[in-house]
């Protein structure tokens, strides 16, 4: 597939500098761009390359002002960042999808499968299971007994779906996610730790994506609920009865703890753990391994473990650096209150 400058402006509602019938068939980089790519520029350190690129088409953001002559033609839009991921998303929806289920797949007669479904080799669903229209299970994926997964959506190689949990439309795991694995609940007792059963569900909401190996654990009651529009990263843990609000987004290596909840709109960083039982805010942004061990009120960004906010965290590590001389300089103080004591002592 080819697009031109123009068709790519008219479809972003933005507006051409250059060549209107400059053609792009896929992308690059600014820094690694080739004749026929089409890159973009929104951060200013990248900036230098704009002016070396061999790319044909560059999008940058309507108020940019090039210093020097640049030979891209070059398509301003309002956000050059969400316009390259509407047409990357563009893209990958013209690929034309898979379908049919392979003679390998162990599919339930019990099972209901809807329109253009695609089951690949060796992957399992259950009795009682729901596939809805156009998704794509690939190879080594399994759908438990009773489990729910909505229409549009992708499930990569060895994903799992425990028995009864449910995933919404749109949405994307990758390979290794598991979806209603056990809480970890255990009761500890003189002879070592009784299993509670864990009766719940887990389920995720539409638009949700999840990354590589990331768990979300089925509840002890009730439900673990994942809300529409979140995306978790690769390693994420979330634990039994959490709850996550709408369109919030959370880096890799980050841990939630059983039956705490996560506000709407939160940008959490990697390495990040929050307690059990707390409650977070909307739109609080976490800090890179920041532990929040008590509830935090919305629009905040924290920082540090334990988590305060972030402009109070930076203010404490400068004088944590200066610790050392500043105890030299207390010991100092000491020695020479102790000396005026002493002489005052002898008059």
């Amino acid at each position: 597939m080819e697009f031109t400058a123009r068709q790519i402006a008219d479809f972003l509602g933005g507006t051409v500098d250059g060549n209107e019938n400059a053609a792009v068939h896929t992308f690059a980089k600014i820094e690694e761009g080739v004749p026929g790519a089409l890159s973009f520029l929104s951060n200013v350190k990248y900036t230098q390359y704009l002016y070396s690129t061999k790319s044909s088409v560059v999008l940058v953001n309507k108020d940019f002002k090039p210093e020097q002559p640049v030979s891209a033609t070059l398509v301003r839009v309002d956000n050059a960042y969400e316009s390259l991921a509407k047409l990357m998303s563009l893209y990958a929806s013209m690929k034309p999808g898979r379908t049919g289920i392979s003679s390998l797949a162990s599919v339930s007669e019990k099972a209901t499968i809807g329109k253009n479904v695609y089951i690949g080799p060796f992957a399992v669903v259950e009795d009682g299971a729901v596939i809805g229209d156009n998704t794509q299970i690939y190879p080594h994926v399994i759908i438990g007994e009773g489990a729910t997964v909505g229409s549009d959506c992708i499930l990569y190689p060895h994903v799992t779906i425990y028995y009864a949990c449910k995933v919404g439309n749109r949405c994307i795991l990758h390979a290794g996610s598991v979806v209603g694995a056990d809480g970890f609940g255990f009761a500890p007792t003189p002879n070592g730790y009784d299993k509670i059963p864990q009766i719940g569900i887990a389920e995720l909401e539409d638009d949700v994506e999840i990354g590589a190996n990331t768990c979300v654990d089925r509840s002890t009651m009730g439900r673990t609920v994942v809300h529409k529009g979140v995306k978790l990263d690769n390693m994420v843990q979330v634990a039994h009865n959490v709850e996550v609000g709408e369109n919030t987004v959370i880096s890799a290596q980050t841990g939630i703890a059983g039956s705490s909840k996560i506000g709407s709109w939160c940008m959490i960083g990697g390495q990040c753990g929050v307690v059990g039982h707390v409650t977070i805010g909307d739109r609080v942004n976490f800090c890179a391994k920041t532990g929040a061990i008590g509830n935090t009120e919305s629009g905040q960004t924290i920082m540090g473990y334990p988590a305060i906010n972030h402009r109070n965290y930076l203010r404490s590590s400068i004088l944590f650096k200066n610790l050392p001389e500043m105890d030299k300089t207390i010991q100092q103080l000491q020695k020479e209150i102790e000396e005026l004591k002493a002489k005052l002592a002898d008059k």
